[in-house]
């Protein structure tokens, strides 16, 4: 299916545009064809500063040419008016900023935990639960604002459902356990320190379990008339910081309504291509989900940026002695996990008409 495609590029927003993901989100939109970034904000420190000497930039390409000499804007609906807004503020000031931005009439993409599990905002996964989004219009009504807020997943818990949701839509996932080797990206910049994470790994994340275990619960949800239904999935999760610069890794062991076998498993996994209604977007890989054959893959260093970092893989699934089944998935926690995912997002939208543009 050839997606609708807006006539002209929408000026958007960044927010928290000079820290590691709102710096993702730039490299995503530089060259993006339905998108343009015409307004960067970040907190007061910077705002006034001139975008490149204003941010610290890292990852090997340099600060793409067209935001270089851009004035840093306030985080204030006041000052930044481009219809859609990227959010990669931290937490501790996403949600009033977000809130408010929302109030304003904007459309808001959020990488924040603050509105995830809020009943009336979409928590979504475009080639998963693409009909979530119809929560906007929920929750328009109830808060009484023109603009909205939709969310993704924190990073772990996006590399977890894209597996799962196959699988639970073919046999309904009952139990899981999950553990995850989590990437120093996932930190931010300056992040975890160096002498903290060299030949170590870190048995926690903070709040990252409990995050896990219910997005991956809201994600595979029912839409009902006015929330999310959420899957009756007992979840166990183990969250560890590992010495990788990008990619999350999950290891899975799925127990299911009836029992199933590894090999039903894989031909489930190897078949999905994601709803519809996300292929074609612009930055929708031609594969969401590959299958590995390999012993030792997934691997960050060997698989990360596949499907420009879009795409899951997923390997040595296998019989599991405690429950059905058992993987592991990889995919890039900035990308996928992070701005990669609000972009889509907005594609969607977009693409769908619930963007609420004129």
């Amino acid at each position: 299916m050839t997606p609708f495609s807006p006539k002209s590029r929408i000026p958007v927003a960044v927010l928290g545009a000079t820290g590691a993901v709102g710096q993702s989100f730039i490299r995503l939109l530089a060259d993006h064809p339905w998108f343009d970034v015409a307004q960067l904000a970040a907190s007061e420190r910077s705002a006034g500063k001139r975008y490149a000497d204003a941010t610290r930039w890292i990852g090997g390409s340099g600060i793409p040419e067209n935001v270089r000499d851009a004035t840093v804007l306030p985080c204030d609906p006041a000052e930044v008016s481009a219809p859609i807004v990227f959010s990669a503020l931290d937490a501790g000031v996403a949600g009033e900023v977000e809130a408010a931005f929302a109030r304003a009439g904007r459309l808001v993409l959020s990488n924040a935990k603050n509105f995830r599990m809020d009943q009336d905002v979409p928590l979504v996964i475009p080639e998963v639960n693409a009909d979530h989004l119809s929560l906007l219009e929920v929750q328009r009504s109830n808060r009484g604002w023109k603009g909205g807020i939709v969310t993704n997943a924190n990073c772990a818990s996006i590399m977890a459902v894209m597996p799962l949701a196959p699988l639970h839509e073919a046999f309904g996932v009952r139990r899981l356990f999950i553990a995850t080797m989590q990437a120093v990206s996932g930190a931010g910049y300056p992040g975890v320190a160096s002498l903290d994470i060299l030949g170590n790994v870190i048995p926690f994340i903070g709040g990252e379990e409990g995050k896990i275990e219910s997005e991956i619960q809201k994600m595979l949800g029912r839409r009902m008339e006015t929330h999310i239904e959420h899957a009756p999935i007992t979840i166990s999760a183990h969250a560890n910081r590992v010495a990788v610069e990008n990619g999350h890794t999950v290891c899975l062991s799925i127990d299911f309504e009836k029992h199933v076998d590894a090999a039903a498993a894989l031909e489930v996994l190897r078949d999905w291509k994601g709803d519809e209604c996300a292929r074609g977007l612009p930055s929708a890989p031609e594969h969401p989900l590959v299958v590995t054959d390999a012993p030792d893959r997934p691997q960050p260093r060997r698989d990360v940026d596949l499907g420009r970092g879009m795409t899951v893989t997923v390997g040595r699934v296998r019989e599991d002695p405690l429950f059905d089944v058992k993987l592991v998935a990889m995919g890039h926690n900035t990308v996928r996990g992070a701005a990669g995912a609000s972009v889509l997002n907005a594609e969607l939208l977009v693409s769908t008409g619930q963007a609420g543009l004129a």
